[in-house]
């Protein structure tokens, strides 16, 4: 059976489609990079704001336009909206999020056997990717009032470390240069087991796995101490932090029940800065949370400002149906929602700028991730320094999939140019 594996969201979904793909792949099943050329296809689903669930029905609709008969869908908004993905057009069956590791079995109605895990093969198709993302946790036990993930995953879950270093050795076995942690709650690892907590998993995954790179998904400010920096002497950890701050007002963060204050962020960022110089720090920030005021954005903005962040996302408040927030009355409307988030948009698009410029004219090994035929002169390549900072350069051949040592020249529209060294 040819099998086509699609998502929307974040790098927890593509970490999970990756694990499917070995799967399908351990079946004896072929995956294709099209749904047009597949006889299956499982699309794994997003519900973080209104904006993620419209796409996920958005996708299972275009695969029923190409002609796909058969389409699996998993993932949050299916698991929180079943009968509604079921109507969908050639919908064969809906999988919820605590099934989700027993796709394979179940579609074809057959226990999970003890198979030898194989090798990591990056997915064809547009979710092809250098980087290997590595679930290592599930679930959430915080309460932030916005976020409906918690009711879609459920309570916190942590994979034993011997699952994570086996998937580990698959992806650098079959050639991945880069290893992404990732997790609903990633630093919450270990909390539910007896062998430590998530610096314990990193320090036991540089030990006997060595990957080149290791790159950590975001983490939340309230797991971490200043100590944890420390694993950064390790040079094959990725000097990239993404620590969500949500707001940089105390009255807004003790609405959404974040376990954070900016004092305690701020603290967080200067300890991470003396251990790590070169670190790009980059974050999430809600525009237009319920209750938000004028005086409480102003007081985001120029806290953002003030952490000078490296990048960060900026979401305009969604309400999500089951959660707190979206029962406050004290709702912005959407027009303010819309012009904060510009404003926070051009802040991070300003200071995002300034960390690129940073960095003209010193080399920085990047991990090549897409080439592309340009003219005479050669190849555009593309791909992803340690720190995060895209990079196009020209190439007498294609690369992939390969580490360079690159001069950064200057900044583009997308990151920053550089040439081969």
């Amino acid at each position: 059976m040819k099998v086509y594996l699609d998502m929307i969201g974040c790098r927890l979904n593509q970490a999970e489609i990756e694990l499917l793909a070995r799967q399908f792949r351990a079946e004896g099943h072929m995956l294709v990079g099209q749904a047009s050329e597949a006889d299956l296809v499982v699309i794994n689903t997003c519900s973080v704001t209104a904006e993620a669930a419209a796409d996920s029905r958005q996708k299972i609709r275009r695969a029923a336009r190409e002609g796909m008969g058969e389409i699996v869908v998993t993932g949050c908004w299916s698991t929180l909206q079943p009968q509604e993905a079921a109507s969908l057009p050639n919908v064969l069956k809906v999988v919820p999020n605590h099934r989700k590791d027993n796709l394979v079995p179940d579609l074809f109605e057959h226990p999970a056997f003890n198979l030898e895990p194989l090798n990591r093969l990056p997915l064809p198709g547009l979710r092809q990717r250098t980087r290997a993302f590595i679930k290592v946790q599930d679930g959430c036990d915080n309460a932030c009032t916005f976020c409906i993930t918690t009711l879609a995953r459920g309570a916190s879950r942590s994979r034993p470390a011997a699952e994570v270093i086996s998937d580990i050795q698959a992806a650098l076995h079959g050639g991945a240069q880069e290893i992404v942690l990732t997790g609903v709650h990633l630093g919450s690892w270990g909390q539910d087991l007896s062998t430590g907590d998530l610096r314990c998993l990193i320090q036991q995954v540089l030990k006997e796995t060595a990957p080149p790179r290791l790159r950590l998904s975001s983490l939340e400010p309230w797991d971490l101490d200043e100590d944890f920096f420390s694993l950064w002497s390790n040079p094959h950890l990725c000097p990239h932090l993404h620590l969500p701050l949500q707001s940089g007002s105390a009255a807004t963060l003790k609405r959404m029940l974040r376990k954070t204050s900016p004092e305690s962020f701020r603290r967080l960022v200067d300890s991470a800065r003396k251990a790590i110089p070169e670190a790009a720090i980059t974050t999430d920030v809600i525009a237009g949370f319920p209750g938000e005021t004028e005086a409480e954005f102003a007081e985001t903005l120029a806290f953002v400002k003030e952490i000078d962040f490296a990048g960060g996302h900026v979401f305009a408040y969604s309400a999500r149906p089951g959660t707190p927030a979206a029962r406050i009355k004290e709702q912005v409307p959407h027009a303010i929602r819309k012009a904060r988030s510009h404003a926070l948009r051009a802040a991070f698009a300003k200071m995002n700028a300034a960390y690129r410029e940073s960095f003209i004219g010193q080399t920085l090994p990047v991990l090549w991730e897409a080439s592309s035929e340009r003219n005479e002169r050669g190849w555009q390549i593309e791909g992803l320094t340690g720190n995060y900072l895209r990079v196009t350069a020209t190439a007498p051949e294609p690369c992939w999939n390969r580490v360079d040592q690159v001069k950064l020249t200057g900044l583009n529209a997308e990151g920053m140019s550089g040439e081969l060294v």
